[in-house]
This record gives C-alpha cells, sequence and structure tokens, in this order.
C-alpha cells in the first residue's frame, strides 16, 4: 500500500497526460490521434486507421489539427493496434485529459470499436488542479508553448504542453503559498 501512495503522489507531481485529436466534435467523430506522455517522460503517438463506416469529416477540426483524412488512410495504425498499445503501455495506471468529456468519448468509441476493454483510466485534469493552479492556467500554458517552441501539431505534443504547464503551474501557486 505504502508503494501506492508514493507511486501516486509522484504521479500528481507530474501526471500522466493524454491527449486525442478527432475528425470533428459532433456524435459522429471518430479519433484520428492519441498521444500521451507519462510521468517519466515517456511519449506515444500514433495516428488512427478510421474505419470503413467511419465517414464524418469535419474541415474545421482538420483546421485546427492539421491531418489530412488522406494521411489517416496510408499511415494511420488500426483500431485494433492502437487500442492495443495503449492497453500494453498504460496498464492499470490513470492518464488525465485536459477534455476529458470528448476525449473519454473517443476513447470509448476506439475501444469499442478493437472489441476489447480498456484497461487504463482516464481521469479529468480538473480533478487534481487547484484553483490557484487554474487561475495562472492559460498565461502559464502559452509561456510554456512558447518555450518548447513546437511547430508540429500533434497529440503527444499537447499532451507535453499540458503536463509542463501543470508542474509549473503547480510550482509557482505552491512558491506563492509560502509567501
Amino acid at each position: 500500500m505504502f508503494f501506492w501512495s508514493i507511486l501516486l503522489i509522484a504521479q500528481l507531481k507530474c501526471p500522466n497526460i493524454i491527449d486525442l485529436e478527432a475528425s470533428g466534435f459532433g456524435v459522429d467523430s471518430y479519433p484520428i490521434e492519441v498521444g500521451f506522455v507519462l510521468s517519466d517522460g515517456t511519449r506515444y503517438c500514433s495516428l488512427i486507421r478510421p474505419k470503413d463506416d467511419w465517414l464524418h469529416w469535419s474541415d474545421e477540426a482538420e483546421e485546427h489539427h492539421k491531418i489530412p483524412r488522406t494521411d489517416l488512410i496510408q499511415s494511420g495504425a488500426s483500431v485494433e493496434q492502437v487500442a492495443s498499445e495503449l492497453n500494453h503501455k498504460l496498464y492499470n495506471q490513470t492518464v488525465y485529459s485536459d477534455g476529458w468529456v470528448v476525449d473519454q468519448t473517443w476513447l470509448i468509441k476506439l475501444f469499442y470499436r478493437a472489441g476489447m476493454p480498456m484497461q487504463f483510466r482516464v481521469s479529468a485534469l480538473d480533478m487534481i488542479l487547484s484553483e490557484p493552479q487554474m487561475d495562472i492556467w492559460h498565461q502559464v500554458k502559452q509561456e510554456v508553448e512558447t518555450e518548447l517552441n513546437i511547430v508540429r501539431h500533434r497529440a503527444s505534443n499537447d499532451a507535453l504542453i499540458i503536463q509542463q504547464t501543470f508542474v509549473r503551474t503547480r510550482e509557482i501557486s505552491q512558491a506563492l503559498q509560502h509567501t
């Protein structure tokens, strides 16, 4: 029990973060890319080849994520492969999402179509953010984005930005409490 408590504390200092990109934002949307960064710095990112009946496509969403549907068809991994890799790499862990409402829905769709259970937990990032962190989140996130200077918009890059923003806002809010 003590070991798990230490592990949980370490993860909350630098939490596991997951991010997804999707074909759009409505009920017919589906996941097209998933990426994560773990507390130990391990990163993963994969494009997802759409199932034959996943036809919805939003030009507005593509403008945001910059991933053409043709790239998914040519270079995406199968739904089954991505679900299996996520289960293997995230087994019995909790990952946090800043877009939990939609990310969880897209993960459910991914695993349902892969025909396998999800063997990790996804929780809303808000569950581990303090109010002081929330108050400075957007400003600090812009600073982190500028410093990291990531040119390519990818789910794993977004996860890294979110993770580093969490770490920095936590440090700042703790420092402010001690002054």
